[in-house]
């Protein structure tokens, strides 16, 4: 689990498990993308986005709505998917574009520097790209990513 804002950190599902280290990052919401884990007082949403796939615009929005809202109750959010690589880390892009008003490159920029790890498969990057009207070639993000 890596922290992208103070507000914001990206992880894993195992992640989702640990009490003990959800507590110790004050972690009060979480967007999971793999499966779905009920920990006691922590809000959470569950979406059953596929891996290597594309995003649907309602499954993005359902996503990027949950972290806003969250965000704005003052909670601090995990969103994890299976290996924290590339669902989490679309989201995360998303949260920074919306919330900081950042270009979608930039945002993976930033999600990228705090979390090496990320690299949105190329199917979700477009669904993001789509989603919001941004078009930013592919071969961008994995020149950002060092691929």
């Amino acid at each position: 689990m890596d922290e992208v804002r103070p507000w914001l950190y990206v992880g894993r599902y195992r992640d989702t498990l640990d009490t003990y280290y959800l507590e110790a990052k004050s972690i009060h919401a979480m967007l999971q993308l793999a499966e779905s884990v009920e920990q006691p007082g922590i809000a959470s949403l569950y979406l059953p986005v596929r891996d290597l796939a594309p995003i649907s615009s309602d499954m993005l929005r359902q996503g990027i709505d949950f972290i806003r809202e969250q965000k704005k109750l003052g909670n601090t959010i995990l969103v994890a998917c299976g290996a924290g690589v590339n669902r989490s880390s679309i989201y995360c892009v998303a949260a920074l574009k919306e919330e900081e008003g950042l270009s979608l490159l930039d945002a993976y920029k930033e999600v990228k520097r705090n979390h090496p790890e990320a690299l949105p498969h190329e199917p979700a990057w477009e669904s993001l790209c789509d989603y919001y009207n941004e078009p930013v070639p592919y071969l961008d993000v994995m020149r950002l990513a060092g691929q």
